[in-house]
């Protein structure tokens, strides 16, 4: 049995989804892989290669061990949705992904992971990749009170390119817009994900908190540039809500221009810059080397790039469906690795033989 799940890339909608904004991501063509079969005990061995490690643990003691013990929780998930496990199993995970990159590849193993488990219990199902998207934010997200957002785990599980909102209810759109190719570009800095994702989290938070003090029906999707100065916004405050703002109508503009007959590459590449230039100073979440990596892959001929992820360090990405291995070649000079990537399908089982 062999499982295989893509990455993805945040075109538009970085750092709005965990409020209830939706997001445009397209899965990518590096994956992450797990393949295994049952064994004679109650034993789960799960080797990991790609970092030189290897987790075990019993069927009958899956307690946690820290708040990214994304495994267990995965199988505890799949127990309380009413899956069934007698047998042990030992399997392998690899990933061509970059990782702690902002790439998704911890969602796209967990999501590999969660669709390997339903068609290894004792009571074995197919599921619909929604639910299996479902069932890994709960596992990720839910169970360990995070403060990420939908995009992840929907985006890997499905695949291809798509548009997500995950309030008030989930609705996902598959857009068949073929993008061509993008180069992403990890510059190799570890980064605090959850350090960031709360400070960019909570910070809106308590804006909107501030503003329903006045108006109870104010909310980000509704709220509109010219009543900001009905608040009491200090400086930084009205910067993040004007920020917000922004990248919430460039995924709008985003999205006509993906459903124009006529698709203006040129155009596209520029809203990511505009999206690129919010996150970078008004969220302040890019670094130097991601912004070298930037200009040397605009110099290239890219039409426009952003960093991806929840920023600080990780990944980057540029859009130049022309040129990508020009561009590839000036991000590696600029010191990152750079792979050439296009959208791909979702989770799905591989058939051997």
């Amino acid at each position: 049995m062999e499982i295989s799940t893509p990455g993805r890339v945040c075109l538009f909608g970085e750092h709005q989804d965990y409020l209830g904004l939706p997001v445009l991501a397209m899965a990518i063509s590096l994956q992450s892989k797990i393949s295994g079969d049952y064994r004679n005990d109650s034993l789960v061995i799960i080797h990991k290669p790609d970092i030189g490690e290897t987790e075990k643990f019993n069927l009958n003691n899956i307690d946690y061990e820290s708040s990214r013990d994304y495994l267990k929780s995965g199988l505890n998930i799949c127990k309380r949705f009413g899956f069934r496990f007698s047998k042990g199993f030992e399997c392998e995970i690899r990933s061509n992904i970059p990782i702690k990159a902002g790439t998704s590849s911890s969602s796209s193993i967990l999501v590999s992971w969660i669709h390997y488990l339903s068609q290894m219990a004792d009571n074995p199902r197919t599921l619909d990749k929604n639910k299996i998207a479902e069932l890994a934010y709960d596992a990720e997200v839910n169970e360990f009170n995070s403060p990420g957002g939908m995009m992840d785990q929907y985006s890997t599980a499905l695949g291809g390119l798509i548009y997500l909102e995950s309030n008030p209810k989930v609705v996902v759109e598959h857009l068949a817009k073929d993008l061509g190719a993008f180069v992403l570009g990890d510059s190799m800095e570890q980064k605090d994900t959850i350090g960031i994702l709360s400070r960019c989290r909570d910070n809106r938070l308590s804006i909107l908190k501030k503003m329903k003090k006045f108006n109870s029906d104010i909310n980000f999707h509704n709220i509109s540039l010219n009543q900001i100065d009905a608040y009491d916004f200090n400086e930084d405050e009205q910067k993040l809500i004007c920020g917000t703002i922004k990248n919430r109508e460039l995924l709008i503009q985003a999205v006509a221009e993906l459903n124009k007959p006529q698709f203006d590459e040129k155009l596209f590449g520029g809203l990511l810059n505009d999206h690129h230039f919010v996150l970078r100073d008004v969220l302040k979440v890019s670094t130097p080397k991601i912004e070298l990596m930037l200009k040397y892959a605009i110099e290239a001929g890219a039409y426009g790039g952003k960093i991806n992820g929840s920023g600080g360090g990780g990944c980057m990405f540029a859009y130049c469906p022309k040129n990508p291995e020009e561009v590839k070649e000036a991000i590696e000079k600029a010191g990152g690795k750079a792979y050439i990537i296009y959208s791909s399908n979702g989770t799905k089982i591989n058939l051997k033989g």
